[in-house]
């Protein structure tokens, strides 16, 4: 065995504080980005049955959710609505008194230096569930971007930080940002869901928002799973019309395309940790199958790796207290 020749890579792995001090990709409490179902109505805190530990709250509860954010030391939170009336256009998502801006307005005033994300999309609050305007049972995409870009004025007027459109209309990224500049809003940026599939990993989101369309799929308007090289065409587009952050959703299937899209642009990559692989975690934790503690941090320090600057996730809570142990 004398001349046996081979590299000793274990060298580095050798105990705790030696892979701590070569460890190449780290998780911060700052990397996270926390959502909050906010429901119009009073003293709601109602449990979303799909998704443990996730609730729809009122503003009257959200006092003590942004308490435990601020302490964990979290920094940002995106904000979805769920109005107690909907109707065909999803007016509720541009009301000047909306749910969204409400809880926009509350959290600015109490919290001012958290960043707030406000989700610019339809289909919370339309009758349909779809994210633009129906007609004869087609979602119409230019008719579509006029309540777009009135959904994210409105958000900013309430102070939102960042617009986040989720709805994949083609040219919602030009059509919001047109609109924000001409109101006065051209220090507002966009965090634009430039790479979002048609995926079967959102079905507990739509228990939390309420958002699961009436009537067919939107796989007209989101992406097949199948393809990569159209993620480069959405996120490409959007770059050319203004985004200043780009979202790969979901993330954990995806990290073959969060890396695409972090080897082809500048621009902070935004992963989102959605639903179902939330879920999945939560009930196999909750049967004892899994460590959920060392699996979720494994998953996330996964989607930082893969090129994610920040992190969309219902973990943010308890990775932050994880992290800080």
């Amino acid at each position: 065995m004398k001349d046996l020749q081979f590299k000793r890579h274990r060298r580095l792995r050798s105990s705790a504080n030696m892979r701590a001090l070569v460890r190449e990709t780290h998780l911060h409490v700052e990397d996270f980005i926390y959502p909050i179902f906010v429901v119009e109505g009073e003293n709601i805190k109602h449990p979303v049955s799909s998704m443990p530990g996730v609730y729809q709250i009122s503003l009257d509860h959200l006092k003590a959710e942004m308490d435990e954010v601020v302490d964990l030391g979290i920094k940002s939170v995106l904000l979805f609505g769920i109005p107690l009336e909907k109707d065909a256009e999803g007016s509720g998502a541009f009301h000047n008194h909306g749910i969204v801006q409400e809880a926009t307005r509350f959290i600015k005033k109490e919290y001012p230096e958290i960043i707030i994300i406000a989700d610019t999309c339809l289909c919370e609050y339309t009758d349909h569930g779809h994210c633009g305007v129906i007609e004869e049972g087609k979602i119409l995409n230019d008719p579509s971007l006029d309540l777009l870009a009135r959904t994210a004025v409105s958000q900013a007027e309430a102070g939102a930080d960042i617009i986040a459109p989720s709805n994949m209309m083609d040219g919602f990224v030009a059509a919001i940002r047109k609109g924000l500049d001409e109101a006065g809003y051209e220090d507002i940026p966009i965090m634009s869901y430039a790479v979002k599939y048609a995926s079967s990993f959102y079905g507990p989101f739509r228990d939390a928002a309420g958002s699961a369309p009436q009537f067919g799929d939107r796989k007209t308007y989101q992406m097949d799973p199948a393809n990569r090289l159209e993620a480069l065409r959405e996120a490409q587009s959007d770059v050319e019309e203004g985004a200043d952050f780009l979202i790969v959703k979901p993330t954990l299937s995806y990290l073959d395309i969060v890396r695409d899209v972090r080897n082809e642009f500048q621009l902070p990559v935004v992963g989102y940790n959605v639903s179902g692989e939330y879920s999945l975690v939560k009930a196999a934790a909750e049967n004892g199958w899994i460590d959920e503690k060392t699996m979720v941090l494994e998953m996330l320090t996964s989607m930082k790796r893969a090129g994610c600057d920040l992190i969309i996730t219902y973990f943010a809570k308890d990775a932050a207290r994880w992290l800080a142990e």
